[in-house]
């Protein structure tokens, strides 16, 4: 996609905005004709869900925008190394905003490594140009944002995927129809000699910028945002080798050099995990107490179970220990025999008495 849109401003219509607008207005018209035809299901608009794809449809517009105007004024290179960057950021965004862990040791030093690779390869650009290096700063902000506010979205808000494909693009088409006089590039449009070639790049670009905005959504759903930025980053890997055999405006063999180094990089990275919710902290106080009365209970449910059984059988209550000493001790007196108690009438008669 990158190197479609590279070749459609450069050879067939240099008017970024038009082009987005084409492209936004391709997507829409496809998926509208799909949900008609039964095909694909799309959510219709709903105010609710309009407020909160605001955002990110200014993040999405912004992003785009500053896009097409860094490969407007510098090399495929230096954006992609640009964007190697961006994770080492976004992995402290998702600890903050979206309930990810932060990352391991092994992560941290390939977000390191991605940094490393992006410095080196800005301080051995030969095709260094201030213009290009100052979009690629409000690319930087935008793309953050952007990858930020719309992962909490397609997290929390409940959609089609394809009715996020049309939310997105009818309303960044909006706005991009009412620059597009503003920025006088209708002139631009009426000043090109169409060709087929010409046609025919323009609406390949248009058709993948559908099936990259479904697919983004998807990836976006399934994976935290730093790794969706970085799987980003790994696809350039073909977009560099392309590029190598298209333009003259190349990097040099050190900043291709670099430009590996953060790709690499990006291959070991692992995703954090989410944060697990921690137990709640019971005090010294609140653990006392619930054992007292744990105690309490524990004691009080025997008795009055003895006590249930022993009313239920109508007798006294049986002591089971006290029988027992009673015989033991029975046990210890000495025995007297019938003559002995014969030769006692005494005790017999004061006790008739």
């Amino acid at each position: 996609m990158l190197v479609v849109n590279k070749v459609v401003i450069t050879s067939v219509l240099p008017a970024p905005t038009l082009v987005l607008t084409v492209q936004l207005l391709v997507a829409v018209v496809v998926v509208l004709s799909g949900d008609a035809l039964g095909w694909i299901k799309v959510d219709k608009l709903e105010w609710d869900k309009v407020q909160k794809f605001a955002l990110v449809v200014g993040g999405f517009l912004g992003t785009l925008f500053a896009n097409i105007k860094v490969l407007q004024y510098a090399n495929v290179e230096t954006f992609i190394t640009f964007r190697s960057s961006t994770p080492l950021l976004l992995s402290v965004c998702d600890y903050i905003w979206l309930g990810r862990a932060l990352p391991n040791a092994r992560s941290w030093g390939c977000l390191l490594l991605l940094l490393a690779g992006s410095v080196g390869y800005v301080l051995v650009d030969a095709d260094f140009r201030l213009s290009a290096y100052t979009w690629l700063a409000l690319w930087y902000a935008f793309f953050t944002f952007d990858t930020v506010y719309a992962k909490h979205v397609v997290d929390t808000v409940q959609m089609t995927n394809w009715g996020r494909v049309y939310y997105g693009n009818f309303l960044a088409l909006i706005p991009l129809a009412v620059m597009v006089p503003v920025m006088a590039e209708h002139n631009i449009l009426a000043a090109v000699v169409w060709t087929a070639p010409k046609a025919f790049i323009l609406a390949l670009s248009c058709l993948m910028g559908v099936g990259m905005s479904h697919a983004s959504y998807l990836l976006r759903e399934a994976v935290s945002a730093t790794f969706f930025t970085i799987i980003g980053i790994l696809c350039k890997v073909l977009t560099v080798i392309i590029n190598v055999f298209i333009w003259d405006k190349h990097a040099s063999p050190e900043g291709i050099a670099c430009l590996m180094v953060c790709v690499v990089a990006g291959t070991f990275y692992q995703q954090a995990p989410r944060r697990q919710p921690q137990a709640p902290v019971v005090s010294n106080a609140d653990s006392g107490a619930a054992g007292q009365a744990q105690k309490q209970s524990g004691a009080e449910v025997p008795k009055q179970a003895s006590g249930s059984r022993n009313s239920s059988s109508g007798g006294p209550p049986a002591d089971a220990t006290g029988g027992q000493l009673l015989q033991e001790r029975q046990s210890l007196l000495p025995k007297t025999t019938s003559s002995q108690l014969a030769s006692r009438p005494s005790v017999s008669n004061n006790s008739h008495r």
